[in-house]
């Protein structure tokens, strides 16, 4: 491993590593003393790459949820009629809630800073923007802020269910009627 200015990759493996800790302790957990030793640098570089713990936080969770865009990109892209984009959506919110635990700890530890802090809720907003675009490729704004919000609701659901979801459809079934669904008196 490089040391000092022949090593361009310090600052790349700082974020991971902070990633990696956040994974595994949480936010409240990461420290410039934690994140140095998992990343094998020394501590000093903490401070010369990133002005505090906010900066690297921040740039952890940029990097995190544009990897998540980019699956939305990359599975929205291949998309080229519409029966093809609606499976898209179907693939988006298996693929995220596929057992993923990592993607689904940062998502939660993410949206806990974002409730809190607002420099972290322009970045879930700046998220939430470009998965909204890569969705208007094939549905309507209005469509795509709503589909938005269920890939996310039903991928955080299927994530922290217990019960298996099976991927295959099948014929919807009548839903009751409301008299027989009512309880007798």
């Amino acid at each position: 491993m490089a040391t000092g200015r022949t090593d361009p990759e310090r600052r790349d493996r700082i974020i991971d590593a902070a990633l990696d800790l956040i994974v595994d302790e949480g936010v409240a957990g990461v420290s410039h003393r934690k994140v140095a030793a998992r990343a094998g640098v020394p501590l000093g570089s903490m401070t010369y790459h990133f002005s505090g713990m906010d900066e690297l936080l921040h740039e952890a969770f940029t990097r995190f949820s544009g990897t998540i865009v980019a699956v939305f990109e990359e599975r929205l892209g291949a998309a080229g009629s519409p029966e093809e984009a609606r499976e898209a959506v179907a693939d988006l919110v298996h693929h995220l809630s596929g057992g993923n635990q990592r993607e689904l700890i940062l998502t939660h530890e993410l949206y806990t800073l974002a409730a809190r802090r607002p420099a972290y809720r322009e970045l879930t907003r700046t998220w939430m923007s470009r998965s909204r675009r890569a969705l208007e490729w094939h549905f309507d704004p209005a469509t795509a802020r709503q589909l938005d919000a269920l890939i996310e609701g039903l991928s955080i659901h299927r994530a922290l269910e217990t019960e298996p979801h099976e991927r295959a459809r099948s014929a919807p079934r009548r839903p009751p009627s409301l008299t027989s669904a009512r309880p007798r008196r």
